[in-house]
């Protein structure tokens, strides 16, 4: 099981009592604080339950573009990538049954989308509590750390990163982070702020000890706020009791807004922000080196335990020179050939309702 603080409604201070005026910058915790939490897992606090419209339909984002937003037309080259659906049924609500991985030694690019659910403007409230029906956690690992921490790694008024180690987790934090010539050790969650429209807003996250990452657009405005949902790998995966991607080393680039990170079974991989605004987070990912010809190079992990309890619940898929999207239950998927992948949601969940769907997309040599 997993805890996920960034989960819990973080957020920053007025930059008026950030370290330039002498105070530390520290997130709050609505009615939470960060320390104190009991030993941490794989995929526990995961997700925030958020307020529910059970019965809403509408169209996938999939098919939209954004007015002023990028428009990611297919490359004259797109490929085609092996889709594989491993995802098994679950009851408990804080565990990934969801599996679906990406496989093609030659892809070198693509790109990653967060989009916001088509539902996203009938949501009037959210709700932020994880769902403990039905959970077991005794059997799952945890590493002691010891005492908890949280460090800032690097700030600036507009943009800044912050690192957090738990009390335990899962897997052991052996993965250095590098931010210009500052190494920290012992990392379990690294979180990229940014100010936007005078707001400090989280939208990317990553835990260095698994590979995990996840994502999301700013907020719309009658929100204020939005959860994150499903989770995603850059580079080999490989299962390790749990699918993980195992990093050897990570480092961030404020300049480049881009995160690199090289991979303990080979090669390198870079994931970088080409755009951000209230319906997409739009992210490129490169992979270079010697990699793994035998692994998938990416994965997405979610959950679903029933139509309205789910952070995806639906998939669809483009194939080469077919006209037409393919659609599916996640569950009853059977994977295939994909040149574009979408999963999401067409009716609002009682878990994470405002939680984005996720785009696979662009795939390069």
């Amino acid at each position: 099981m997993r805890f996920w603080p960034e989960r819990l409604n973080v957020s920053f201070p007025a930059r008026a009592a950030g370290p330039e005026n002498g105070n530390p910058c520290l997130p709050v915790l609505r009615g939470f604080p960060l320390v104190g939490f009991a030993a941490v897992g794989n995929d526990t606090v995961r997700r925030a339950s958020l307020a529910a419209f059970l019965t809403l339909l509408a169209a996938p984002a999939f098919a939209q573009n954004t007015p002023g937003g990028p428009v990611l037309a297919p490359p004259k080259d797109e490929m085609t990538v092996k889709v594989e659906n491993l995802s098994e049924p679950e009851v408990c609500a804080e565990k990934d049954n969801i599996d679906i991985r990406f496989a093609n030694p030659d892809v070198r690019r693509f790109k990653i989308q967060a989009i916001q659910p088509s539902y996203i403007g009938m949501l009037r409230e959210d709700r932020y509590l994880p769902d403990w029906t039905a959970c077991d956690m005794t059997g799952d690992p945890a590493f002691v750390s010891g005492k908890p921490r949280q460090v800032t790694l690097w700030e600036t008024p507009s943009m800044w990163v912050v690192g957090h180690v738990f009390p335990a987790f899962w897997r052991p934090a052996t993965v250095p982070v590098k931010i210009g010539d500052r190494v920290e050790h012992g990392l379990h969650l690294i979180q990229l702020w940014m100010r936007v429209n005078e707001r400090s807003e989280e939208m990317l996250v990553v835990y260095p000890p698994d590979g995990y990452w996840r994502a999301r657009p700013l907020p719309p405005k009658h929100l204020g706020w939005t959860a994150y949902g499903s989770s995603f790998m850059v580079g080999p995966v490989t299962m390790e009791g749990r699918p993980i991607v195992a990093l050897k080393e990570i480092a961030f680039d404020p300049e480049e807004k881009k995160f690199t990170f090289t991979f303990r079974d080979g090669g390198e991989g870079a994931l970088r922000i080409v755009h951000l605004d209230q319906d997409r987070f739009v992210l490129e990912a490169t992979l270079a080196g010697d990699l793994p010809k035998d692994k998938p190079f990416a994965a997405l992990r979610s959950m679903y335990i029933t139509e309205t309890n789910n952070d995806a619940a639906r998939v669809a898929w483009r194939e080469a020179k077919n006209p037409r999207w393919g659609e599916a239950h996640i569950l009853d998927y059977k994977g295939g050939e994909a040149t574009e992948f979408w999963a999401g949601r067409h009716v609002a969940s009682r878990h994470n309702t405002s939680a984005p769907d996720m785009v696979f997309s662009r795939f390069e040599k």
